[in-house]
C-alpha cells in the first residue's frame, strides 16, 4: 500500500519527486511485485492529497528510472528493471536474458519468402532479387516483450528455416539444424526510431514512442554472412552495452 502524505508535509520538496521516491522505496521493499499493477491515479492522488497532474509527473519519473511502464487503457505496472544487453562478437538473446535468471521467450509471429532488397542483398552478399526468408520474431523476458526483430536469411542456403525456428524458438538451435555452429556478429549499427502501430502492439507500448534500433549482420566462421536483422528494442527494458 502506498503511504499517505499531504502537500503540507511535503512543503519545500518537489511533490512529484517525493511521491516517486516513496513509490520507488516500496517497489524495492517488495510491496509491489514485478508485473503488478500500481493503484490508479485517483487513488494515489487521494492518498498523497495532491492533484492528478502531480501523480502523472511522479509516474513519468518512475518510468524514466525504469521502474514502471504505462500501458494505455490498462494502468501502470512494475518493471523488472533494465536488462544489460551486451553487443559483442557473440550476441545471443537466450544466453543474455537467461543469464539474468529470467525466463526466455521467443515467438515467430510471421514469416515468408521475398526477393532480397538492395540493402539486404548487400548485407548477405547475394544478388538483388535472390530469395530470402523473412522472419518476424518477438522476444521476451518473463513474459514481457523486450524486442521485435525482422531477420532475413538466404533461402537457398537454409531451406525450411522458418518451420525449424517455429519449433526451436531460438536462432542458435535453428542454425544448428543446418550444421552451423559458432556464428558471430560481424557488424552492429545502433540508432533510434519510433514505434509504429504494429511494433507498439507487439511491444506493449504506444505508437510514436522512441525505440532503440539495431541493424546487424552475423557471419559464419568463414566470414560468409548467414543472417541480417533489424531489431527494435524497448529502451525502458534494456541497456545496450557495446563490448570490444
Amino acid at each position: 500500500m502506498l503511504k499517505g502524505s499531504s502537500e503540507r508535509s511535503l512543503k519545500g520538496v518537489t511533490l512529484w519527486r517525493r511521491i516517486a521516491d516513496n513509490v520507488e522505496q516500496e517497489i524495492i521493499a517488495g510491496i509491489y511485485a514485478i508485473g503488478e499493477r500500481l493503484p490508479g491515479e485517483v487513488e494515489i492522488a487521494q492518498r498523497f492529497d495532491v492533484n492528478r497532474h502531480t501523480v502523472r509527473r511522479a509516474l513519468a519519473e518512475l518510468a524514466q528510472r525504469g521502474l514502471v511502464r504505462a500501458e494505455r487503457g490498462s494502468g501502470t505496472f512494475v518493471e523488472p528493471g533494465r536488462i544489460a544487453y551486451p553487443i559483442s562478437r557473440r550476441t545471443r538473446f537466450s544466453e543474455i536474458v537467461g543469464g539474468t535468471g529470467r525466463e526466455v521467450g521467443g515467438r515467430l509471429i510471421a514469416d515468408g519468402e521475398e526477393p532480397a532488397s538492395g540493402a539486404v542483398a548487400e548485407r548477405l552478399h547475394i544478388a538483388i532479387g535472390d530469395l530470402v526468408v523473412r522472419l518476424e520474431i518477438l522476444r521476451s523476458a518473463d513474459g514481457l516483450p523486450i524486442c521485435a526483430a525482422t531477420t532475413w536469411l538466404p533461402a537457398k542456403r537454409l531451406p525450411g528455416v522458418a518451420q525449424i525456428y517455429r519449433s526451436k524458438r531460438g536462432m542458435t538451435a535453428t542454425l544448428a539444424q543446418f550444421g552451423i555452429r559458432g556464428y558471430r556478429r560481424h557488424s552492429t549499427r545502433i540508432s533510434a526510431t519510433s514505434a509504429d502501430a504494429l511494433d507498439a502492439q507487439r511491444l506493449r507500448t504506444v505508437p510514436g514512442r522512441p525505440l532503440l534500433l539495431v541493424d546487424s549482420v552475423d557471419v559464419l566462421p568463414s566470414g560468409e554472412p548467414v543472417l541480417t536483422s533489424r531489431t527494435r528494442f524497448a529502451p525502458d527494458r534494456v541497456e545496450l552495452v557495446v563490448e570490444s
